[in-house]
């Protein structure tokens, strides 16, 4: 099979081969994220923090999508790796038709919810107005966000990452010149306000899909969507939904998280709130080269574990690791350099911007150590190891970080909430690093 190259080449220009094209998709969308942000708040800073309430649900629909893509990635990297291409073909037929009945429901459901969920954290009527102008049509798009990303772990099973380099951006690309043109009115386009920044972001989400059909449609591609394989295959799915599962709590942890913080920055003042949302803007972008990174050893994980070859796979994930290190530690720099300046992205106010540089400083003393557990989580993803994998996400958005924010906010105030993040790192880096020696031990 061509997918050979993952057991053959050399380790570090393998994992820079695999890795690269991925941060740079991973780049423009995190690009996407902030224009998107910027462009909100120029609207007003009622429609910036209404983006802020929304965002937990935004992020818990891609976190089922993205979740139950790396779930596939993971079944179709295995069986490849292994050379059963057939049972690689199952999953991704199978994977993808579920992956957009999940969409179709996440859409129904997130709608429904939407207007019970922003009273318990706002009571302004303009702020959750806004929030359900852009809520009620993003989240239309929900299936279509699924089976693009089904096809994004599909090709990256295959090794194709600059496939899905092009595609993201591509949808990216769109979103970015829409959401001017959209939200101000600008040429042909209506005036639309936060409804325009939805649109833009669905528009952007079909391009990407689009795209990715295309390839599909005109390429030789060793994994094939069959219209006989869509019977359901409890084998097949037990594999996929296995690392799926788990793959989605981790990836939607963090919206309980920040759902829960909140609540606790809530009580100080709104603006605390506001600052939140921010810093998750902002660490998407701080964090998409190691992001990037894990997509990129996922299917070298997978593929090489199929194949009995052990002691790549060790090599591959120290690799990893220490990359993620020294991209952390430049996130860390950049914090404490420009601080103010990324805040300033997203608002006007001076008592604003002084509240998030103080919470960016103190949190990204963290961001380090917080390598450890990202490599960890993502390399026993791709090893097919979704509990383990589980068990630390649940220790860095939950276990730990929820305690230590309400204990150190009765002394502390915000700041303690902005402390608990770098201690949750460092409790959860020696946990995985505990917990994944094991795992692989076990083999």
């Amino acid at each position: 099979m061509e997918q050979t190259f993952m057991k053959e080449r050399k380790i570090l220009p393998l994992v820079l081969s695999m890795s690269l094209p991925m941060v740079i998709s991973m780049a423009v969308n995190a690009l996407y994220n902030i224009v998107d942000s910027y462009f909100v708040a120029k609207v007003s800073e009622n429609a910036m923090t209404a983006l802020a309430l929304v965002f937990p649900v935004q992020n818990l629909i891609n976190a089922v999508a993205i979740g139950f893509g790396i779930g596939i990635n993971a079944g179709i990297s295995l069986f490849l790796g292994a050379n059963e291409g057939e049972k690689a073909n199952q999953a991704a037929t199978l994977g993808t038709l579920f992956a957009f009945l999940h969409g179709v429901l996440l859409s129904l459901v997130s709608i429904l919810v939407m207007p019970l969920f922003l009273k318990n954290f706002s009571s302004d009527p303009q702020t959750v107005t806004l929030a359900l102008t852009y809520a009620n049509r993003a989240f239309l798009f929900a299936p279509i966000i699924a089976a693009g990303l089904s096809f994004e772990k599909i090709f990256q099973a295959m090794g194709k990452m600059k496939i899905t380099m092009f595609c993201m951006m591509c949808g990216c690309i769109t979103n970015i010149i829409l959401d001017p043109l959209m939200i101000f009115g600008i040429g042909i386009f209506p005036e639309m306000g936060i409804a325009g920044a939805a649109y833009a972001t669905g528009i952007g989400q079909c391009v990407n899909l689009a795209a990715y059909l295309l390839f599909y449609a005109f390429g030789k591609n060793p994994v094939r969507l069959r219209r006989n394989y869509m019977r359901p295959d409890a084998v097949i799915l037990k594999k996929i939904y296995s690392v799926g599962i788990s793959a989605t709590l981790n990836l939607a942890l963090p919206s309980f998280l920040i759902s829960a913080l909140n609540g606790l920055l809530a009580d100080f003042s709104e603006k605390y709130v506001l600052v939140l949302g921010v810093y998750y803007k902002l660490q998407t972008f701080i964090y998409l080269t190691a992001n990037g990174m894990i997509q990129g050893i996922r299917p070298l994980m997978g593929y090489n574990f199929g194949a009995g070859e052990h002691g790549r796979v060790k090599k591959i994930y120290q690799t990893s690791l220490a990359m993620n290190v020294g991209i952390m530690l430049v996130g860390t720099l950049l914090s404490w350099a420009v601080p103010a300046n990324l805040i300033g992205l997203f608002t006007e106010s001076a008592e604003t911007i002084s509240i998030g540089v103080r919470a960016l400083h103190i949190i990204s003393l963290g961001f380090a150590v917080s390598a450890v557990s990202i490599t960890c989580s993502g390399a026993l993803e791709g090893l097919g190891k979704g509990l383990p994998s589980l068990l630390i996400s649940l220790s860095r958005y939950i276990v730990v970080i929820l305690p230590a924010a309400y204990l150190f906010s009765r002394f502390l105030d915000a700041d303690g909430v902005w402390l608990s993040f770098c201690f949750t790192e460092l409790v959860t880096a020696v946990f995985s690093a505990i917990l994944y020696r094991r795992e692989t031990q076990r083999r």
